[in-house]
């Protein structure tokens, strides 16, 4: 019997062993990750004040220019274009075309013939 207590004594130290390891091991992992994870939210903060320092990209205060007070940064670079306004060849009206021109269109309107008369 007292080989077979010597044994169960043995097997439970190495499992304690054993555990031990893994617990070693884990611990190490743990650590490991700690330190990957402040480094990263350290980077981060940085980041973020970095980030939080910079200035407008139309601030040239320091190069030789007054300092930006009160200026529209988000101005309308582009101006539309206005309208061609269209005039008509037959009667010289703004508005239409000779082709939809009333008083070309309309059969009641100018009796009156006339020729072309070369210059």
């Amino acid at each position: 019997m007292n080989e077979i207590e010597i044994l169960n004594v043995s097997s439970k130290l190495s499992i304690d062993s054993l555990e031990e390891n893994e617990k070693l091991k884990i611990e190490i992992e743990i650590d490991a990750l700690k330190k990957t994870f402040s480094k990263f939210s350290n980077s981060s903060d940085k980041l973020d004040k970095l980030l939080g320092l910079q200035r407008c990209v139309f601030d040239k205060a320091g190069l030789g220019y007054d300092e930006m007070k009160n200026v529209n940064h988000f101005q309308n670079f582009f101006i539309k274009k206005s309208e061609p306004k269209m005039s008509c060849n037959y009667c010289g009206r703004i508005g239409h075309v000779s082709i939809s021109c009333f008083y070309k269109n309309n059969r009641y309107y100018g009796k009156t013939r006339k020729v072309w008369i070369p210059k």
